[in-house]
Parts: C-alpha cells; structure tokens; sequence
C-alpha cells in the first residue's frame, strides 16, 4: 500500500507509525474516559497508560527481534527502527502487564478493576494500530484467490509484490473492532471485577489463532509446520485467561471476605 505516507526530503512520515501512535492516543483517551465512569482516578490511568506504552513497545520489539536474530545479528542498527515495522503483540503484552502491575501495587490502585477499564482501550488501539501494519506490508496474508485479497504494488512493501495475499491485517483490525464492542458491551454489565479484562484475553487468544493459519510472513514457528510462535504463546495466555476468569468468578461469590484476602 503506501509505507511511507509522506516525505520531504531526508524526512520521512512512515504510516505504519502514525497509525500505531494513533492506536496508542485513542487507547489512552479512552482510558481515562472509561477511569471516570468507574470511579477511578483519570490521571493516574493516563499515566499508567504510559509506562504501559514504553513497555508494550519495547516488549514487542524485543520479542520481534529474537524471533528474527539470524536477521538482526547480521543488521544489528535494524533492530533500532521500529518506524519500520517488526512488533509482536504478545511481547508487548507481556511489557505491558508487568509495567501495569508495578505500577498499579504501587500506587495501591485496585487491580482487576484498572484492567477492566484497560482491556477496551488495548483492543480499540489494535484496531488502529493494525491498520499501520496493512499500510506497511508486514504481518501479510498467504496466496489465495478470494474476492477481497490484497495485492502489494509499493517496492516499499514489506509484502511480496503483484501476488494477490489474504488480507491479515485487516483480519486482525476487525477481530479487535468486534472484541472491542463486546467489551464495552461486557463492561456495563460485568458480575466481577477482571472479567473484562480476561475475557479480551479469551477472544484475541482465539481470533489471532486462527488468523494465524491465514499468515505468510516470517514470524517464526515454536512447533515447526504447527504452531507459530505467537500461536504457541497464545495457547498459554488462553488458559491462563480462562483460570483467571473462573478463579476470579469464584472468588467473587464467596463474598467480600475472600476478595479482601486476595487484594
């Protein structure tokens, strides 16, 4: 598509990193919203929002580049511009969770209802956010012949050229967009306080696994011709998710006294 969105001479405006900064604004604007309705503090969210995106970035990158070190060694400088492209979610979603929860016991801010309120703005920010990657040409589809692929004309594209790919990017978008609107839906009428939050983690777990098999870029198998890696992660955030959830749920029924034991 179009990779580079503008330039003026030596400067260059790439899309994918407009798009995945947009994502990240209107993940943190959504935030604070959401803070208010529940009773939370909005600038403590925004704040939070931020350590979360320096660790989410930075986790996703990291991740991204062990994937590809046979790349990076040879081209270690390449592991720097993150304008590019090169960004596996699950890394940064373990970035952000850590950065989160030290913040959140450190601030004594009560935790499952700050990711209640996080979870909507996560998916709403992929939404956009993966729309920097189809503009970039990175996380592209297979070879297919549907009606709606997506052929990559730009030699800028990180996709293969004149080859008509299932759009992946696009698949992820809406998987987002449609997590995102259950989630708010979720959000109004939640029985216990992290059910928001694991209940994302359920969804994406299953819609990136089976966008997964429609996947033809390099990203690196954990079980070769089986599973991606990012498929093989997913596996364990979705039981984890789904513990979290019934433990969580459990835990609420038994009563105040239990969830103060486990605050």
């Amino acid at each position: 598509m179009h990779p580079v969105l503008l330039e003026f001479g030596f400067i260059k405006v790439f899309t994918y990193g407009l798009l995945v900064a947009g994502g990240f604004v209107m993940g943190i604007f959504l935030a604070s919203r959401l803070a208010a309705r529940e009773g939370l503090e909005p600038e403590r969210i925004v704040d939070l929002s931020f350590y979360v995106l320096v660790a989410s970035l930075l986790g996703a990158r990291l991740l991204y580049v062990v994937i590809e070190h046979k790349y990076f060694l040879a081209n270690p400088l390449e592991a720097f511009k993150i304008w590019k492209g090169g960004l596996v979610f699950y890394g940064g979603l373990m970035g952000a969770m850590a950065a989160g929860v030290v913040y959140i016991r450190k601030h004594d801010l009560p935790l499952w209802k700050v990711g209640d309120v996080i979870a909507p703005s996560l998916a709403i920010g992929q939404a956009i956010g993966r729309w920097g990657c189809f503009f970039a040409g990175c996380c592209y589809g297979v070879k297919t012949d549907v009606p709606w692929a997506i052929t990559f004309t730009d030699e800028k594209s990180l996709a293969p050229l004149n080859i008509p790919l299932h759009p992946t990017q696009i698949y992820l978008s809406l998987n987002a967009l449609l997590i995102f609107a259950i989630l708010i839906w979720l959000l109004k009428r939640k029985s216990f306080d992290g059910q928001v939050l694991w209940t994302y983690g359920v969804l994406y777990s299953i819609g990136r696994f089976i966008i997964e098999y429609f996947r033809g870029d390099d990203r690196g198998y954990a079980v070769d011709d089986l599973f991606s890696t990012s498929q093989f992660i997913g596996l364990f955030f979705l039981a984890l998710s789904v513990f979290m959830w019934i433990f969580l749920r459990q835990r609420s029924a038994r009563g105040p006294q239990a969830r103060r034991r486990h605050a």
